[in-house]
């Protein structure tokens, strides 16, 4: 190699080292992500799931890959604790968790969508994360996260343990947030039509990459 190659090439090379690193946490923008929504509520046109449902627009115009579990509406057995799986095993109950063990493992994006029910998630979503016992060794891996959350009351401390709980789950799991909506003041059935929160629901799913 002459001096003027040698030059350019160690020039290159010094180049390349000085560019910015991408986090294993950092998705590269403009890319199509595999989004896994989990929700909670046992009413279909509840208000969770509106704001459920326009995420998942927002996601889809956006062109990634979302697909929905509806524990409220699926066959979950609660855990029982006998750690047959070894946390990174099978389940000894066959049921509908598998499609979330199929789905949550290469997820880019985890989306927890729930009614706040005495203070904390639904049952039927809380007995999904607590199957996540089954899948602890494969889904230790960088994701973001986001919570979708509706309650009756209007004291933005009554939301606190729920998004408590949440933050201590991804903490754990080494996951990041990637947005948030509380929506409080809603309790009937389509209430939160008659809010900002399903347009915000919808931009948080527009913009999550």
């Amino acid at each position: 190699m002459n001096r003027r190659n040698f030059i350019k090439a160690t020039l290159a090379t010094l180049a390349m080292a000085a560019l910015p690193k991408i986090s294993k946490t950092q998705n590269v923008k403009g890319k199509k992500m595999k989004i896994l929504v989990l929700t909670g509520s046992p009413r279909k046109n509840g208000n969770s799931n509106t704001l459920a449902d326009n995420f998942i627009k927002g996601a889809k115009e956006s062109g990634h890959q979302v697909e929905r579990f509806n524990a409220a509406f699926a066959e979950v057995h609660p855990c029982i604790g006998c750690n047959k799986c070894g946390m990174n095993g099978p389940c000894i109950f066959k049921d509908d968790f598998e499609f979330v063990r199929q789905n949550i493992v290469d997820a880019d994006v985890v989306v927890f969508a729930t009614p706040m029910y005495y203070f904390g998630v639904s049952a039927q979503l809380k007995n999904v994360v607590d199957r996540f016992y089954a899948i602890n060794g494969q889904i230790h891996r960088p994701k973001k996260a986001v919570l979708l959350m509706t309650y009756a009351n209007t004291s933005a401390s009554q939301a606190e343990p729920i998004k408590s709980h949440y933050q201590t789950l991804i903490d754990y799991l080494g996951w990041q947030d990637a947005g948030q909506i509380i929506a409080s003041g809603v309790w009937p059935v389509g209430a939160v039509n008659q809010t900002q929160y399903p347009k915000q629901a919808y931009e948080l799913g527009k913009n999550i990459g």
